[in-house]
């Protein structure tokens, strides 16, 4: 079953810790480096793997460790509060019969297997939510597994959706926690 991750549950960071050892523990990590530091969202500010946040903050500025760390603890206390569980998402969807549900995946993932009466995630189906939904009704969106839906989610929040929510584990959770009849898929990262 997927839960939310606690406090207890998370990696300590300490300025010995990789930035991949930080990206596993904390998903979002990247958008938060980005978002205040402008680290890590393009080439010119990438950064390696193996690198530490001591070296990480040593090259760009020397930005004090602690207050990155906990930068992304915070960051990650605000994605965890945008997510809603597989089971919570199933609860929602029987209380509320006309949930809005996007599907932030592509055209052919869609096709090949989505949650029922979920609308694709197009430019179009956008506008219309901005102009035309009501922006204090729930909406959750999902993705394969979670990672992107997030950003999407934080999408919608910004233009003034104060109930929107993505789904944690995206349809892959779904599928194997509430809804087994939907086949679950792994994609081929490319080499």
């Amino acid at each position: 079953m997927t839960r939310m991750t606690t406090p207890q549950d998370l990696l300590q960071l300490t300025p010995d810790t990789t930035l991949a050892q930080v990206l596993k523990g904390y998903p979002g990590a990247q958008r938060a480096l980005f978002g205040r530091y402008h680290i890590g969202g393009c080439q010119s500010c990438a950064f390696s793997p193996t690198e530490t946040l001591a070296q990480l903050c040593a090259r760009n500025d020397n930005l004090p460790v602690s207050e990155v760390i906990q930068h992304i603890q915070d960051s990650h206390e605000g994605d965890v509060s945008l997510q809603i569980s597989p089971a919570d998402f199933a609860s929602l969807r029987k209380e509320t019969p006309d949930l809005k549900v996007l599907d932030a995946r592509t055209r052919e993932e869609h096709e090949a297997v989505h949650i029922s009466g979920s609308l694709l995630m197009t430019q179009e189906v956008v506008q219309d939510a901005f102009s035309n939904w009501d922006k204090n009704a729930p909406l959750v969106l999902y993705d394969h597994t979670g990672s992107r839906s997030l950003d999407a989610v934080a999408y919608f929040i910004g233009h003034g959706f104060t109930q929107a929510k993505c789904l944690t584990g995206g349809i892959d959770a779904y599928s194997r926690e509430i809804d087994p009849s939907l086949p679950r898929y792994h994609i081929e990262m490319e080499a």
